[in-house]
């Protein structure tokens, strides 16, 4: 039994980072039966050193009947410790994961810190696997390394795993799914599927500005979609140029992954070799799988 201040959760979202986390925890957070915090906690990965009164305070002072809480932090698959401390505090929590084309994925968290100023413009010295400077780009994208981590603490049915190919895909259909899962009645937001989520092909304010707006982006946050915001921010905002992945790279980063998609595939019971293919010859599947 979990003591007091555990807030009494019944799912997670544990990532991967990049791979449609953002956009499954806003359709859940419009969920009439739903609750989810608005941050990614890390509770249980790189903040584990705060107490147990902070997690509690994320959630309401009280879980109304029919409720389902939970909570989205999208490194938690790849930490080596997460699996077994939320085993240790929820061992029959319901776990969603998401898979994306780990080259793709490593790109695209590449360009997330690319935005933010944090990275460089020589994609290679991150993404390949012979000079990578931050390995988080290679070490994250290692699914079936990670998956079965959280297997040796979970049983198979705990965990529903898909893929972004499916999200991209149908929407609708994944979230309903989801929803099974958690033991939640379909709920589905057009308005919100509308708009993207951690899109790099969105257009963002010049990275001096940003960076002396930050204090304000919470308050910034519901102002979003609305006409005249988008409006006076499309004035200032610009698309960013990305250093581009070459297709030599892109090929080194497939034969780094190559064992571990294989791996993956066993695990889930998906064709993933469209993953291993050129990416104009790469075709989605469009079926989730609760493990077993």
């Amino acid at each position: 039994m979990t003591a007091p201040l555990h807030p009494p959760l019944d799912f997670m979202v544990i990532g991967a980072i990049k791979a449609a986390t953002t956009w499954l925890q806003v359709q859940l957070q419009n969920h009439p039966r739903a609750f989810m915090p608005d941050i990614e906690p890390h509770f249980f990965s790189r903040d584990h050193g705060k107490d147990w009164s902070w997690y509690r305070g994320l959630f309401p002072d009280r879980k109304t009947e029919g409720t389902l809480w939970g909570e989205k932090t999208a490194d938690y698959l790849a930490n080596t410790e997460a699996a077994a401390r939320i085993a240790a505090a929820y061992p029959d929590i319901k776990v969603v994961v998401q898979f994306r084309n780990p080259v793709e994925r490593a790109y695209s968290d590449y360009k997330m810190l690319f935005r933010r100023g944090l990275v460089g413009g020589d994609v290679a010295a991150y993404l390949d696997a012979r000079q990578a400077e931050m390995p988080r780009f290679l070490y994250n994208g290692r699914y079936a390394h990670h998956l079965a981590r959280w297997l040796e603490h979970f049983e198979r049915g705990q965990i529903l795993a898909f893929l972004f190919e499916d999200v991209k895909h149908d929407p609708q259909a994944m979230l309903a799914r989801t929803c099974r899962h958690l033991g939640l009645p379909p709920h589905y937001d057009d308005t919100l599927a509308a708009r993207s989520q951690n899109d790099s092909s969105e257009r963002f304010l010049p990275l001096p500005v940003r960076r002396a707006l930050a204090p304000l982006k919470p308050l910034a946050k519901p102002l979003r979609g609305l006409a005249w915001f988008e409006k006076t921010r499309s004035i200032f905002a610009r698309e960013i140029d990305y250093p581009a992945l070459d297709d030599d790279l892109r090929a080194r980063l497939q034969d780094f992954y190559r064992d571990d998609i294989r791996a993956l595939e066993r695990l889930i019971g998906r064709d993933l070799s469209h993953w291993l293919q050129p990416a104009a010859q790469q075709r989605g599947l469009t079926t989730c799988a609760v493990l077993a």
